[in-house]
């Protein structure tokens, strides 16, 4: 488990994915850094709706996870791909 606070500056629709009611929103939080950086978040499940009263501009402090999976092309190439899982999202005063 890791935190980050920044100001939410992009967040998306939540997007179903399958038959099944998979979920899934992202939103990207701006860093406060010398050389702020946009980092992209993702909340799935039943965690879509954390961000639905957190206004962009908001600041936020948010504890994710960081998933990484393995993926290989029809071709045989192997690519690994990283994600940055929240499961909770706070108004920072």
């Amino acid at each position: 488990m890791s935190e980050f606070t920044g100001k939410l500056i992009v967040k998306t629709e939540t997007k179903e994915y399958g038959s099944k009611g998979f979920k899934k929103r992202t939103f990207v939080v701006e860093s406060e850094d010398k050389y702020p950086q946009k980092i992209e978040f993702e909340l799935v499940k039943d965690k879509c709706s954390l961000i639905d009263e957190i206004e962009e501009g908001d600041m936020v402090k948010l504890s994710y996870n960081l998933r990484g999976r393995e993926w290989e092309s029809p071709e045989g190439d192997i690519r690994y791909f990283n994600t940055l899982q929240a499961w909770k999202v706070e108004l920072e005063f």
